[in-house]
C-alpha cells in the first residue's frame, strides 16, 4: 500500500469511529476496492450504506446463532445461520432460468395464436368461389 492510501485508512477509520459504524470502514472499503475494476469510484455514502449492511447482516446471523440451545457454537449452526444470504444468488439464478422459460412459453403462445387466426381466419367476401 502506498503512503496516501494508507493515510486515506487512517482517515476513514477516524470517520467510521466519529459516524458509529458497526465495522472499521477501511477494511470494508479495502475489500470493496479488491473487487471492484480499478476505474471504479465508490463514494462516501456507498461506504457508509455497505458498512451498515454488514453491520446488520452480523447482528441477522448472530442472532439466528442466538437461538440454538447449546452454549457453544459450532460450523454447522453458523452454516444454518448464513444459509439465507448464501442461498439468495441461487433464487436468483432459479428465477432468471423460470423467466427465460416463461418467455419461451410466451413465445409458443404467440406462435399458435398466429397459426390459429390463420387456419381459422373466415374467408373474405371476394374469395369465395361461387
Amino acid at each position: 500500500m502506498t503512503e496516501d492510501e494508507l493515510e486515506e485508512e487512517k482517515e476513514e477509520l477516524k470517520e467510521a469511529e466519529a459516524a458509529d459504524l458497526p465495522l472499521p470502514n477501511a477494511t470494508i472499503v479495502r475489500l470493496m476496492k479488491n473487487t471492484l475494476s480499478e476505474d471504479k469510484m465508490i463514494k462516501k455514502e456507498v461506504k457508509v450504506a455497505m458498512n451498515k449492511f454488514l453491520g446488520e447482516v452480523l447482528e441477522d446471523v448472530t442472532k439466528r446463532l442466538d437461538e440454538f440451545p447449546y452454549a457453544t457454537i459450532d460450523y454447522s449452526m453458523f452454516r444454518e445461520a448464513v444459509k439465507p444470504y448464501k442461498q439468495a444468488k441461487e433464487i436468483q439464478e432459479e428465477k432468471l432460468r423460470m423467466m427465460k422459460h416463461l418467455d419461451v412459453i410466451i413465445s409458443d403462445c404467440r406462435s399458435v395464436q398466429r397459426d390459429l387466426e390463420r387456419k381459422l381466419e373466415s374467408p373474405k367476401v371476394d374469395e369465395i368461389d361461387f
